[in-house]
């Protein structure tokens, strides 16, 4: 792995200022840029771990904090390892954040956040990958479907609700989607059952859009978490080399 530099970066927004964390091989030079959507748990030393791991292999990463109207990160105090007696207290507190937090807010925020990349000198020319972990994975769908010019691939892994009746579900967008799609289901997630994943995937046909829809056997939602009791080592290095394939075809 390439070794990396980091920093904390600020994003000007329509609503204020959204604290970022910035990983890039330490080269000097710029690489393709891949932005990483938070899970609620949001923006915490595992995720910049992902991210670092991401940038190693030769990606300048942007992982914003996207409940910053909230506060800088950490928004709510997490233990280091989060346990599922902890879980509902946890919830409680971001419940009334990630509710806030709606489509229109989210991808006018994601519309600031591409723009910061396209300045970036870290950041090579040219369209980005947009990657997103369990509530980041809805974010990513919609990232693509809104801002289809600037992303080229678009993954989400252990994402819930990504297909449901409502009238904004997230797979409503799939119709706008020019990227590539890769999304990993949790096959022991109540929050996308197997109804959702087929209907994703139907609307990603539908829409012409190349992808590939997978279920990992076994695995829970969040299970790239290693802070959290979801967390499958075999599973999220499957998730590895299936993102990593992805940027590779994509760049």
């Amino acid at each position: 792995m390439t070794a990396v530099q980091a920093t904390v970066v600020d994003i000007p927004t329509d609503d204020g200022t959204a604290d970022a964390y910035l990983t890039h091989p330490d080269d000097g030079r710029p690489h393709p840029a891949v932005l990483l959507h938070m899970d609620a748990f949001g923006l915490r030393p595992r995720l910049r771990a992902m991210a670092d791991r991401l940038a190693g292999a030769g990606y300048t990463v942007l992982v914003p904090n996207v409940f910053y109207r909230s506060g800088r990160a950490p928004v709510v105090e997490l233990p280091e390892f989060i346990d599922p007696k902890e879980r509902p207290e946890i919830f409680q507190r971001l419940g009334p954040i990630m509710r806030s937090l709606t489509p229109d807010r989210a991808m006018r925020d994601a519309g600031a956040y591409l723009e910061w990349l396209a300045r970036a000198p870290q950041a090579a020319d040219g369209p980005v990958a947009v990657t997103g972990y369990c509530m980041g994975a809805a974010l990513a769908l919609r990232t693509a479907g809104t801002y289809p010019d600037r992303v080229a691939a678009v993954a989400g892994f252990h994402g819930g609700n990504l297909a449901t009746e409502d009238p904004d579900s997230p797979h409503l967008v799939a119709g706008h989607i020019t990227a590539e799609a890769y999304f990993a289901h949790a096959d022991q997630d109540p929050g996308m059952p197997s109804e959702q994943q087929e209907r994703l995937a139907a609307a990603l046909t539908a829409a012409g859009v190349r992808h590939r829809c997978e279920v990992y056997a076994g695995a829970h939602h969040g299970y790239t978490q290693a802070d959290t009791a979801a967390y499958d080592p075999e599973a999220t290095e499957r998730h590895w080399t299936a993102l990593l394939d992805l940027l590779k075809r994509t760049f």
